[in-house]
């Protein structure tokens, strides 16, 4: 059985894609329904106070979907690809798959590669899932908008897939990875506070679904998509670079 394989059957046999695509979907379906009643919502938990919000458009949907994936889709994203990046965290593991390898890199790639198009995939559907609703519940949508923002928040979650692997290079744990990870992530939007900086970020990208489907340019997102790209680049590196240099 090849690497490839083997990784496949990993992610399928232990459930944790049924959680990806759980995570995903549900938020997909939720979102819209939150946006579409949220002024029903809100009275329900305010003991019958009136409540006005504005009259809520197909845009708005997306923008509850994002909110979501964002955090805590993004955050099992980053606990699932760490299970399956870390795995010089058990030594016995790491032994056993160094030693039929040729190059470490040879056992970073199928895992690379499939974490990302698993999480991916993920956030795909629940995208398909928030348009379904969105526009059923709420209206139309610019699909051309939709399509590429979705292209666009899939980049950065490939983007913190790269930053996994290069911090598992690293870390001595799935839990350190995690949260080292998660601190990455989070300090790029306290950096980009700074609109002139903002436009620069991965972090950017999170929100081109919404930006897209509403009455932002493609062109906006090009600087981000430059960064992202070379920081995956980099972070891959820099995951097969620390690696190979590590000892059991």
């Amino acid at each position: 059985m090849n690497l490839w394989r083997l990784e496949w059957l990993r992610l399928v046999r232990t459930k944790r894609i049924v959680g990806l695509l759980g995570v995903y979907l549900f938020f997909g379906f939720v979102g819209p329904l939150t946006a579409r009643y949220m002024e029903q919502i809100i009275e329900n938990f305010g003991g019958g106070v009136q409540v006005v919000v504005p009259e809520p458009v197909a845009a708005d949907g997306i923008t509850a979907y994002v909110s979501n994936a964002a955090q805590i889709g993004l955050l099992v994203s980053v606990g699932i690809a760490a299970g399956a990046l870390a795995f010089d965290a058990k030594p016995q593991m790491g032994i056993f798959l160094r030693t039929r390898v040729g190059h470490v890199r040879d056992i970073l790639t199928p895992r690379v590669v499939v974490m990302t198009a698993a999480v991916v995939a993920a956030f795909t559907l629940g995208s398909v899932a928030a348009l379904y609703e969105s526009v059923v519940l709420m209206g139309s949508l610019p699909i051309g908008g939709w399509a590429l923002g979705t292209m666009l928040g899939s980049l950065y979650l490939a983007f913190a897939v790269a930053v996994v692997a290069a911090v598992a290079a690293k870390a001595k744990s799935v839990l350190v990875t995690v949260m080292i990870t998660v601190g990455v992530l989070l300090a790029l939007p306290i950096v980009g506070i700074a609109p002139e900086i903002a436009e620069w970020l991965p972090s950017y990208l999170v929100g081109a679904i919404d930006g897209l489907v509403r009455d932002a340019a493609f062109s906006d997102y090009l600087r981000s998509i430059a960064v992202t790209l070379a920081l995956i680049a980099g972070s891959l590196w820099l995951a097969v670079h620390w690696a190979g240099q590590r000892e059991l």
